[in-house]
């Protein structure tokens, strides 16, 4: 199994590329379901989740051909074609290591009529039950069974007649599920309290330019036309906020200075606003962000929401970098329950961090020390990785499969602006 290393203490400086996000390539991917011409899709991030991905929508009939490039190149070009759906079920030896495998729903359902899905898996972060992603099929006029671990959604009489959509609480993977399978369906459908992420416009404005009929994008309320058919295109994926924001902790953390190339610095206005409230310099370039951090680190209060809130995906690796602020931070996690598993693993370092239920508080320390740790999800990962970055001595971080299904090629970016970090084998 492999780890990685890394001797902290060195100054991060210089630029690093931000790759196509994690979470906008996974919704994106089943868009391909929806229409038998091909779909390319541009800035495709080298991930274990994607690749993850890319086997499910085999096993479903799709094709997929990815364009050759260089070794030293981020991103890939894949092109995918669902000619003819050979399967609509979604088996349990793949859902089970990837919980985006439930966004095979909606546009199973959608083009195909019907959809087998296994219960998901993916990270141990806390309860993330699907009945918002059933209910909105069912708003939809799907018909739902649930049955030896297996989600079953059947159309009456094959296709979908569209519907309102009004989800009680904000679901990204809920909306995603629904704006895939109203794309196709019969008549208009409304979703109500969408999610507003930016992955979520991404995804609409693809679906767009495969021909969908959608108003309200970026907005709580999303109306859909329903179509006979879509087109392929041609969809460059965005860059990922979370990779850019994690990296932006990265220079913070080291008393550093990157040029994040490639981010789209409208994504994460919450994120570089805390870190700017942490004494952060945050400057904003026509195609990089700059993040400098040369005085010291203030504390800060957070609390994870819902975009435009401060995202969950970034609270691990914040508390990282408040381990080295000069006073106590609070950090109050709203989304999931359990994401606080790498606490233990930074105390480890010398974090001084005490949890009481959904909140923590992070008082700074002097230092950090390098020790052995484990990963225990991929966002905590991340948050041992920075806290590696700065701490005195060796590092070895174990699990680092977590990392790989969210970081495209971690160590040799951070390798290339000054931290010394390398992946070994125990094999």
């Amino acid at each position: 199994m492999d780890r990685i290393l890394i001797r902290g203490g060195n100054r991060l400086s210089g630029r690093l590329p931000i790759s196509g996000a994690k979470n906008a390539a996974l919704t994106l991917m089943p868009c391909a379901l929806l229409t038998e011409e091909p779909l390319t899709l541009r800035n495709l991030p080298r991930l274990a989740d994607v690749d993850g991905f890319g086997h499910l929508l085999n096993q479903l009939g799709v094709s997929t051909m990815v364009e050759g490039s260089r070794p030293d190149e981020f991103g890939r070009v894949m092109t995918l074609k669902a000619g003819r759906l050979t399967s609509t079920v979604a088996p349990y030896d793949i859902v089970r290591k990837m919980r985006a495998s439930i966004l095979v729903l909606g546009p199973l359902v959608g083009r195909a009529g019907e959809a087998t899905v296994s219960l998901p898996g993916g990270c141990a972060i806390g309860n993330r039950p699907i009945d918002l992603h059933l209910k909105a099929m069912e708003a939809l006029g799907a018909e739902i069974e649930l049955a030896a671990g297996y989600v079953k959604a059947m159309a009456p009489g094959g296709r979908l007649p569209g519907g309102r959509v009004s989800f009680p609480i904000v679901s990204v993977g809920a909306t995603e599920n629904a704006l895939m399978a109203a794309v196709l369906a019969k008549g208009p459908s409304v979703i109500e309290n969408a999610a507003r992420e930016p992955e979520i416009v991404d995804l609409c404005n693809c679906l767009v330019a495969m021909g969908a009929s959608i108003s309200g994008i970026g907005t709580e309320t999303i109306e859909i036309e329903g179509r006979d058919r879509l087109h392929g295109a041609t969809y460059r994926v965005m860059p990922d906020r979370i990779e850019a924001g994690s990296y932006a902790c990265a220079a913070a953390i080291t008393g550093g200075s990157l040029d994040l190339v490639g981010v789209a610095a409208a994504d994460m206005r919450a994120t570089t606003a805390a870190l700017i409230d942490a004494g952060v310099t945050i400057e904003e370039h026509a195609d990089f962000l700059r993040v400098t951090a040369t005085n010291g680190l203030s504390p800060l209060t957070l609390s994870t929401a819902p975009f435009p809130g401060f995202a969950t995906d970034m609270q691990a690796q914040f508390m990282a970098m408040l381990c080295m602020a000069d006073g106590a931070s609070v950090l109050t996690e709203t989304i999931f329950e359990n994401r606080y598993m790498h606490v233990p693993e930074l105390a480890r370092m010398g974090a001084d961090i005490q949890v009481r239920g959904r909140t923590a508080v992070v008082r700074g320390v002097d230092k950090m020390i390098g020790a052995p740790v484990m990963a225990t999800d991929l966002r905590a990962s991340m948050s041992l990785i920075l806290a590696g970055l700065a701490a005195e001595g060796e590092t070895q971080v174990q699990r680092v499969y977590h990392l790989d299904r969210g970081y495209e090629r971690l160590e040799e970016k951070l390798s290339a602006v000054g931290a010394d970090i390398e992946r070994v084998s125990d094999g």
